[in-house]
């Protein structure tokens, strides 16, 4: 049962800790989302940023009187807006100014369509801003034309270092010396009349666009820009076999540390359980300083606190009742003297009383020495010293010791196969002595003992037909000095402290007694429980 409650704890755990996980895959998946924004919005900028290069560089050529001129005719031209603006004019954060300063183009969304560009001029006072809807054909051909523009007022020994310098990772700009290949018949013989040339590369989801430049030499040059690549977002396989990759890594690690945990928590179970059955020296090791740790170390306080209570108390009884055996004797031999010096019958009679007194003051000390005994050697962790029992043989002597006590209760052994078990024959004998007295002091007539072998332990039974004891009275039977006024008097003889020893000693050997009714007697049934364990080595 304490098995099934550890699994179902930790079973609720790491449910809460898969629940966890999945809220952490959620979590994941939106981080993804946001890197590929990030990318995207990267791929942007990377991508406008070599013709804002050349859109400024133009701008900071021409004179303030040209300029808006000039701005109309490349809105036209580009299907775009452009405009020189204050940078006071347009509401920008710490981190945006930085960009703009450090040469970046910025790409803001619109909040209709499209997007709005950002580069700041050289005198650090202006922003270059276009408006761009989209992306078309027209565009594509007026940037390409730009760029020829512009590397036609470049003397052709600057051009490729300018290139260069304008060049982006997303926009390759190229110089060359031969014509494009790749291109037909057709596309070669606009590229020769001066026109734009795109071409699209499908296998590699890319275009490029060409354009002859003129030349003031024998040798012609053209433009190449890109390929330009599209922008290619983490297909979503690899997105959902990376997210369950991290999710199974991080199970995994969840479950070994839950595991271990657990572990740790069965250790204290499994201590707590002994010291509950009376093995009081045992402790839990303490592996670390962590929470668990330090409740290995008070629980092993608590368990050595309660063992040093339980040493006192037992030094205790044991001082008393061996300091009570002194008194007991001298009285005695003072009754013995009385009786020797009188024959008076009535003085004789009181004295005899007065023996039968000692006698039983007598037998409770031994028994309270008994049970101090054995409570020590448990709550030590005393080994025994076991030997092959002859279950048969040892009830029979328990009957011929009980038998001349009892004349009126007939004692019976059940006819059986031979029963044997590994324990300490002293006080297995004892504990069914205990047993089949306790029996007779309430049986009406009858008391039957059964031993039956089973293949992991041996039961011993005892019945009578007394009154018996009533159910919800049965677990205060064994508690010291306890006793029932139906069923335990002190005209049935009896001091509560013999089935409190049947106890001990079953616990001792790992065992247990077990009290219920008889149904064949109809009194009260007492079992012993032995588990069958291999001899100990001489």
């Amino acid at each position: 049962m304490r098995r099934r409650l550890a699994d179902s704890t930790f079973l609720r755990v790491y449910v809460l800790l898969a629940l966890a996980l999945l809220l952490t895959f959620g979590l994941a998946l939106l981080g993804l989302a946001l890197v590929d924004q990030v990318r995207r919005e990267h791929y942007r900028e990377q991508l406008v940023e070599p013709p804002m290069r050349v859109l400024s560089r133009w701008v900071e050529s021409l004179p303030e009187a040209r300029r808006e001129a000039w701005l109309l005719e490349r809105s036209e031209q580009l299907d775009m807006t452009l405009r020189v603006v204050p940078v006071e004019a347009r509401a920008l954060n710490y981190f945006s100014r930085t960009r703009l300063r450090s040469g970046r183009v910025l790409v803001i969304p619109r909040k209709d369509h499209g997007w709005r560009l950002w580069h700041l001029l050289d005198d650090q006072q202006q922003l270059l801003e276009v408006d761009v809807a989209t992306i078309s054909e027209q565009q594509l051909r007026g940037l390409t034309e730009l760029f020829a523009e512009w590397l036609a007022r470049v003397p052709a020994a600057d051009r490729q270092a300018q290139l260069e310098r304008m060049a982006g990772d997303a926009v390759p700009l190229e110089l060359l010396v031969t014509a494009p290949e790749g291109l037909d018949t057709r596309q070669l013989v606009r590229l020769a009349d001066g026109e734009v040339v795109i071409r699209l590369i499908p296998g590699r989801l890319s275009m490029a666009m060409y354009r002859l430049l003129p030349s003031d030499g024998p040798r012609a040059s053209w433009l190449a820009i890109g390929p330009v690549k599209a922008f290619e977002p983490l297909p979503l396989p690899l997105q959902l076999t990376l997210l369950m990759l991290l999710l199974s890594v991080l199970a995994a690690i969840i479950y070994l540390i839950v595991r271990g945990v657990e572990a740790r928590m069965a250790r204290l179970e499994l201590a707590a359980t002994r010291i509950a059955g009376g093995r009081l020296d045992t402790r839990v090791k303490v592996e670390s300083g962590d929470f668990l740790g330090r409740l290995g170390m008070a629980f092993n306080g608590m368990a050595a606190q309660v063992q040093s209570l339980l040493r006192a108390q037992q030094d205790m009884i044991r001082a008393v009742s061996h300091e009570l055996r002194t008194p007991v004797a001298r009285i005695r031999f003072a009754v013995q003297m009385v009786e020797d010096m009188t024959d008076d019958p009535a003085i004789r009679r009181q004295l005899k009383g007065v023996d039968g007194d000692i006698a039983e003051l007598d037998e409770l000390i031994d028994e309270i020495l008994t049970y101090a005994r054995l409570g020590s050697e448990t709550a030590n962790g005393g080994e025994l010293e076991t030997s092959l029992v002859d279950c048969r043989a040892m009830a029979e002597r328990v009957i011929e010791a009980l038998r001349p006590l009892h004349g009126a209760i007939r004692i019976e052994l059940v006819e059986g196969s031979e029963v044997e078990v590994q324990a300490e024959p002293r006080y297995l004998q004892r504990a069914l002595q205990n047993l089949v007295a306790n029996a007779c002091r309430h049986a009406r007539s009858r008391v039957v003992i059964r031993l039956q072998g089973e293949p992991r332990l041996v039961r011993l039974d005892v019945e009578d037909d007394g009154p018996g004891i009533p159910a919800a009275q049965r677990s205060e039977v064994f508690k010291p000095f306890a006793r029932l006024d139906d069923s335990r008097t002190r005209r049935s003889g009896g001091y509560g402290l013999g089935l409190s020893i049947v106890q001990k000693v079953m616990a001792w050997h790992g065992g247990s007694v077990v009290l219920d009714a008889s149904a064949e007697l109809g009194g009260a049934r007492f079992t012993l429980l032995l588990p069958r364990r291999a001899p100990t080595p001489a």
